[in-house]
């Protein structure tokens, strides 16, 4: 099979309370909204690639509810504190997984020094 030399850009979230899941989005990770429609979606861009949330139900081709988002911080330990230890679901090492408010798996690595 031939490949398409492809490369990530973004990724979507459906939620049922999207206003919540902005909120977690950018309040405890700290994302910018690049772009909302009040009710449908919010988008939230950096240097690696995006992150949309929408509404369940506004689009018009859904997805599977499984997703997995990954960030890297400069210090694991400090992100830990500034969220809170109670808010993690699993920590080990170099990793911590906390749920955004539908469940979804929101894992942090830790840069590599």
């Amino acid at each position: 099979m031939p490949s398409i030399d492809a490369e990530f850009v973004g990724v979507e979230l459906y939620f049922d309370n999207l206003e919540r899941a902005q909120s977690f989005y950018s309040e405890v990770l700290g994302l910018k909204v690049a772009e909302q429609e009040s009710g449908h979606h919010a988008k939230f861009e950096s240097r690696r690639g995006f992150i949309c949330l929408e509404k369940k139900g506004v689009e018009s081709y859904p997805s599977k509810d499984k997703a997995v988002l990954f960030f890297q911080v400069p210090d694991l330990k400090a992100a830990v504190r500034a969220i809170g230890e109670e808010k993690l679901v699993e920590a080990e090492g170099t990793w911590a997984v906390l749920h955004d408010p539908e469940g979804h798996n929101v894992v942090l690595l830790e840069k590599a020094r």
